[in-house]
């Protein structure tokens, strides 16, 4: 049986901690406590679980202090949680087995990070796969039979193990914080973070998060070397940006350059949203039925579903009391139908 780590790092965990420790109670030979400053009771938890608990000065950076704490870790791998996660008894069960039964040539072990809207996450997805276990001391082998190389690719094991994300609130406000401290420090970034970046501000930003990010975006859309293949990104939160302050001009530009090269259900909502506001609401519907039935989101799941539906019903309601209204469709029940399909949707 493989010995394990537990490392975490934390700040202002209290509500959470115990619940996640609870879940993972005789699944770690050693627990490790990264705490980057809380001012709650997140440390004294920590305390009663026997935990070696270290301080560490937030910098901004997550990988800064991930670092520090998988060099804290002496077992021979490290499982990396996140306070707010949860591991229910069937999946408990199945750790136990993978911990006495796993292979030592595997480096990796991912598991299935399942999301629920429920718990106010920013996150896009319902279950996706990712890297949870991992080797704390790796081995190196030499790899062909000629011009050897040495193998850095790591020997990955997909699990079936699913870990429940539970936030009772949003790290938004921090997170995009990290966000505009790289860009202002680095220029640049990769395009992996600014895909997350762009999705967390269209998902959960607000008006002070977009406008802060606006020349960023704004430069990236132009600059092919280091963002190719991200215009689409920046035009959902460019357009967002022009809705918001009220720039019809360049929201309108924004939003056609997406609709005509490869259109999303952001684009469409947002198109909607501006509609409606204009009171224009036929124009309105068009454009939720776009984003539902015509386009697919890239940033924002909900916005070809549950946002959308939502739009439809508040429209379809305020048809329903005008009284210049056309008379053959009964609004009512059509904003009826849709609140319930925002309710399968969420």
């Amino acid at each position: 049986m493989i010995t394990v780590s537990l490392c975490m790092i934390v700040k202002n965990e209290e509500q959470v901690l115990k619940r996640c420790l609870d879940s993972l109670a005789g699944l770690y030979d050693e627990l490790v406590i990264v705490d980057t400053g809380s001012t709650d009771r997140t440390k004294e938890i920590a305390a009663g679980y026997n935990a070696k608990i270290y301080d560490f000065k937030w910098v901004d950076d997550f990988s800064a202090a991930r670092n520090y704490a998988f060099e804290r870790c002496s077992m021979e791998y490290i499982y990396s949680a996140d306070a707010d996660e949860v591991l229910d008894e069937e999946n408990r069960q199945k750790f136990m087995m993978l911990k006495a039964n796993l292979l030592k040539e595997i480096e990796m072990v991912q598991m299935l990070y399942v999301n629920r809207h429920e718990f106010s996450t920013t996150e896009n997805f319902e279950k996706e796969y990712r890297p949870k276990l991992f080797k704390r001391l790796r081995t190196f082998t030499w790899i062909e039979p000629i011009h050897e190389m040495v193998n850095i690719n790591p020997v990955i094991y997909d699990s079936d193990i699913e870990i429940f994300h539970m936030p009772t609130s949003l790290h938004n406000s921090r997170d995009l914080g990290v966000f505009r401290k790289a860009v202002n420090e680095e220029g640049i970034m990769s395009k992996r973070l600014m895909g997350m970046y762009a999705r967390e501000l269209i998902i959960s930003g607000t008006d002070d998060d977009l406008n802060l990010a606006g020349d960023f975006f704004e430069n990236a859309w132009y600059d092919t070397v280091h963002y190719d293949g991200m215009q689409q990104d920046c035009c959902c939160v460019m357009a967002r940006i022009a809705r918001l302050n009220g720039d019809d001009a360049g929201f309108l530009k924004w939003a056609m350059r997406n609709m005509t090269s490869e259109p999303c259900s952001e684009i469409s909502l947002e198109m909607a949203i501006y509609y409606y506001d204009k009171g224009d609401l036929f124009e309105a519907i068009d454009h939720c039925e776009n984003a539902i039935n015509r386009y697919s989101p890239i940033l924002d799941a909900r916005t070809g579903g549950e946002k959308a539906y939502l739009l439809l019903a508040d429209i379809y309601d305020a048809l329903s009391k005008d009284e210049n209204a056309p008379a053959y469709c009964d609004f009512e029940e059509k904003a009826r139908e849709c609140r319930e399909m925002a309710n399968k949707k969420a």
